[in-house]
């Protein structure tokens, strides 16, 4: 299998190992804008984006910052090869976004947008046993300090800090909008509050807080940069009782009592996401967060 990623920042990286652990006789490939880039062990540099047609990949891995993801995508459509896009998709919703996917779905180009918690055990049991449950409330919460993310760099330099980079807690945090489109579908009405005035004094928006209103319940979404003790929840009120899944831990209790937990690591999320998108979405057998889908998602977080 033959690879080429777009994109050799840390989210790459670990995709790399998710390929690793999948098929140790991977060829990887990284499209380079310098020959002074800092290489990876193991990975081919490549500086000229035509030679892809050359390499003849089994899919593309775009993970450059997101404000050039419309640039790279519409460059390697002519390939006709499959796109394995790291969230979110594009960092603009306007029209030229809007036919660039429509010009995707006319190729019938396969691409998946990653969310990685769409294969959190924690998400996967929560999203099965709430199909019969009557809900009357949902609360999503993900908060940490956006300077621990990356120790050893200045905060204010990495791309979520800034507006400019196509960053934000509303797009970094996309994911938690996600699962929640994931479980529930449509909404009926979205209201959200974005800010940007915390102590961090960064030009992205720091804070975000959505209300998703439903026929018969509302989900309240709070996202921060600033939380200096990282806390993590998904919360779904039924009138028979809460369901509190603590993302961070990964377990769920019910009614106060743990009902549900795993071990399972953020790594091994990533590897699950892989194998998803190697055996089910390029062979054609299944379909998940295709460009449409994670353009309307976009659309909500953005509009």
């Amino acid at each position: 299998m033959k690879v080429v990623i777009i994109g050799l920042g840390s989210i790459a990286k670990k995709h790399i190992n998710s390929l690793r652990k999948l098929d140790s006789e991977v060829e990887l490939y990284a499209l380079r804008h310098s020959e002074k880039s800092f290489p990876s062990e193991g990975v081919k540099d490549f500086y000229d984006i035509k030679l892809i047609k050359d390499i003849n990949p089994s899919f593309i891995i775009i993970s450059n910052p997101t404000s050039n993801h419309y640039k790279t995508l519409k460059e390697v459509l002519e390939f006709d090869i499959p796109l394995f896009i790291e969230k979110p998709l594009f960092s603009g919703i306007g029209k030229k976004e809007q036919d660039l996917v429509s010009l995707v779905l006319e190729k019938k180009v396969k691409t998946y947008i990653a969310c990685n918690l769409r294969f959190h055990k924690g998400i996967r049991y929560l999203k099965d046993i709430l199909k019969n449950k009557k809900i009357e409330e949902v609360n999503i919460y993900c908060g940490s300090y956006l300077p621990d993310w990356r120790p050893g760099k200045n905060f204010r330099e990495i791309y979520s800090a800034n507006k400019e980079m196509g960053g934000g807690v509303h797009i970094d945090l996309i994911h938690e909008i996600d699962y929640l489109y994931w479980i529930f579908k449509e909404p009926k009405l979205i209201k959200k509050v974005f800010r940007s005035n915390s102590s961090l004094n960064i030009s992205s928006i720091d804070y975000a807080n959505y209300i998703w209103n439903y026929e018969t319940f509302s989900v309240n979404v709070v996202l921060n940069y600033y939380r200096k003790d990282p806390k993590r929840t998904f919360e779904i009120l039924t009138d028979q009782g809460t369901y509190l899944l603590d993302l961070l831990t990964n377990t769920i209790t019910f009614k106060g009592e743990v009902i549900f937990e795993s071990k399972m690591s953020v790594e091994e999320m990533y590897v699950e996401q892989m194998k998803f998108f190697i055996s089910k979405i390029i062979p054609g057998d299944e379909e998940m967060n295709t460009i449409d889908e994670g353009y309307k998602i976009l659309k909500y977080v953005l509009e």
